[in-house]
């Protein structure tokens, strides 16, 4: 399959210098096509959820913790710019890249 042409936006690379955990943190990443069409998703490491649930825990957010929901969710192991994009470039390549992420509506 030929890779297909796209930019990405990570929304952690616009934090402040040191905010950004790639081990224990999440980011909406936005991803444009040649074509026009932008996507989204949300990227959390595991070792995130398993922080979001301590807080949850603590806050009484998600039923103390019982559950924990994001939209368009994808787990990886680390959120760096070369993880995400290995996930993406292999989601492409396997066809699974339009079941995982969401597609943006056009703004006018």
């Amino acid at each position: 399959m030929k890779e297909k042409s796209y930019t990405m936006w990570i929304e952690a690379e616009n934090w402040a210098d040191g905010e950004w955990d790639i081990y224990d943190d999440n980011t909406d990443v936005i991803v444009t096509f040649d074509d026009g069409s932008r996507w989204v998703a949300s990227f959390f490491t595991y070792k995130n959820i398993q922080t979001l649930t301590e807080k949850n825990r603590r806050t009484g957010e998600c039923l103390y913790g019982k559950y924990y929901w994001g939209s368009d969710m994808l787990l990886v192991d680390e959120c760096s710019r070369n993880r995400i994009e290995e996930v993406i470039r292999h989601l492409i390549n396997e066809g699974d890249f339009e079941n995982i992420f969401d597609r943006c509506e056009e703004s006018n």
